[in-house]
């Protein structure tokens, strides 16, 4: 039996959020934004496709945008939260005139500055971030608030079918930290040998 997904306040749970988003990804390459969310696609496995950032606050989009344009034929996804894309939001802009069809950004939004003590973000007082995305030009923006919401956002990320941009409700809850490596030298070359083979990763 799956956990369930929606705590009993009615917000999602974030790491069953990404949980399922991961699940059967294939060969698609994962970036972690800056703190919650790295520990996050780590608790689902250290994964040698996932790049989570130990610093670069605000870079996690650009970063997917870069390797998305670097390689078409992969699926790119980037998990990242509420501060974090506060924090770069011209990075819409740009995706949007760039429209990788293999790129999906997903917030995950607490309403939280989790890692400076869980200070409420904008998007705590009306801030839509989807509805920004979607003003920027992304023409495949939601927000998802439901099980029912991550189902369908999971078909649209694996389907190709364009740029998008989704805005994830999760609970503030505070979760144990599940930590991938914290050597960026390794981080880096671990994940060039997985995309473009052994010999690359010392280039």
């Amino acid at each position: 039996m799956s956990k369930p997904m929606v705590k009993k306040t009615g917000r999602l749970l974030r790491r069953e959020v990404v949980q399922t988003l991961l699940a059967g990804r294939g060969d698609a390459l994962v970036i972690g934004g800056l703190g919650a969310p790295a520990w996050d696609i780590t608790s689902c496995g250290d994964h040698e496709r996932n790049f989570p950032l130990w610093g670069a606050m605000g870079g996690a989009a650009m970063i997917g945008l870069g390797l998305a344009l670097a390689q078409p034929k992969k699926k790119v996804l980037v998990v990242t939260g509420d501060g974090e894309m506060l924090m770069g939001l011209g990075a819409l802009a740009t995706i949007a005139v760039q429209a990788p069809r293999n790129l999906s950004i997903v917030v995950l939004d607490n309403e939280r500055y989790g890692e400076t003590g869980m200070q409420e973000t904008h998007t705590a007082h009306g801030v839509d971030l989807a509805k920004m995305a979607r003003a920027a030009g992304i023409a495949q923006t939601f927000m998802v608030r439901s099980e029912a919401d991550v189902s369908r956002l999971k078909k649209r990320i694996y389907s190709g079918q364009g740029s998008l941009f989704a805005q994830v409700k999760v609970d503030p809850e505070k979760l144990p930290l599940v930590l991938p490596p914290r050597d960026g030298a390794l981080l880096k070359n671990r994940f060039r040998a997985a995309l473009l083979g052994a010999d690359a990763a010392h280039q």
